[in-house]
């Protein structure tokens, strides 16, 4: 009896950790980094165990109908609302990696990180070649 009480706690509370953890999973209000302004929103999700990351809002009504002009392959020409921006991000330590991040305004794919500030910020860095040349963005949690 006293083994099914141990094991039935160590699940509780295994159960109870993991769900506390904060996630980069949800919907995240984009900041530019150039104007300070908010762009849109982007709704991060997991599929086949790589994050990807979509156009969920654009938040500038005179933006709200473009395409990505500058975009090459699939995305040419396309909405931009709609529009999958982080493709395939991979979770190594606390960190998600591995995959890259287009912007939509010049149309190129940039390789990629992104880092939990805190739970409710993150910490986006798009890049060519080495993380050092590149830019950084901070995007905050959307709250329900």
């Amino acid at each position: 009896m006293n083994k099914w009480i141990v094991y039935l706690s160590t699940l509780f509370f295994t159960i109870l950790f993991h769900a506390q953890q904060p996630t980069v999973i949800g919907k995240w209000k984009t900041i530019d980094d150039e104007t300070g302004k908010a762009k849109s929103i982007v709704e991060i999700y997991e599929k086949s165990g790589k994050i990807y990351g979509k156009v969920a809002a654009i938040l500038e009504a005179e933006h709200r109908d473009k395409v990505c002009l500058n975009c090459s392959g699939e995305d040419r020409n396309k909405p931009i609302l709609g529009m999958i921006i982080i493709k395939g991000l991979t979770k190594e330590g606390s960190e998600y990696s591995s995959g890259k991040i287009l912007d939509p305004k010049n149309g190129k794919l940039y390789k990629c990180y992104i880092t939990l500030e805190s739970k409710d910020k993150l910490k986006v860095r798009g890049y060519i070649g080495v993380s050092l040349f590149g830019r950084t963005q901070y995007w905050y949690r959307v709250k329900n």
